[in-house]
């Protein structure tokens, strides 16, 4: 048995290709379903093409999504969880759980998927993390 993806619907392709390449993941292939109404479009981080996938589906006709905390959340280490959080804040991404113990956060997609961002190992607590407190649900 092989890992091959995880999907998550999203209603704005644009928008969470940003978020995702904000993390570090890149656009590796892409499908427009014309009978089926609807796009498949593949993330991986680089050199991982194939092995651990992140499949977006946009369905072309209008649906709203709910319970994306029912969906559970995403996994990905980072070589800087500091770095990380701050270029997602830079950009406007909400840290729902700032990484106060050098290991761990979590963020939300533009479709309210959470994310967690991990550290390999633990970085000495910094400021403003440190201190920083919940920014909503996690």
């Amino acid at each position: 048995m092989k890992y091959l993806h995880t999907m998550l619907r999203v209603t704005d392709p644009d928008a969470t290709i940003a978020f995702f390449n904000l993390l570090g993941l890149e656009e590796v292939r892409r499908a427009e379903v014309e009978k089926g109404r609807f796009t498949l479009i593949f993330l991986a981080a680089p050199g991982q093409e194939g092995i651990a996938e992140v499949e977006l589906t946009h369905n072309w006709d209008p649906e709203e999504y709910s319970g994306g905390r029912n969906f559970g959340h995403l996994a990905f280490q980072v070589d800087d969880i500091y770095e990380s959080c701050r270029r997602l804040m830079d950009a406007g991404v909400i840290i729902n759980r700032p990484p106060r113990d050098g290991h761990m956060a979590f963020v939300r997609t533009p479709d309210n998927i959470s994310i967690e961002l991990l550290q390999d190992g633990h970085l000495e607590p910094q400021e403003p993390w440190a201190s920083m407190p919940n920014s909503g649900e996690w």
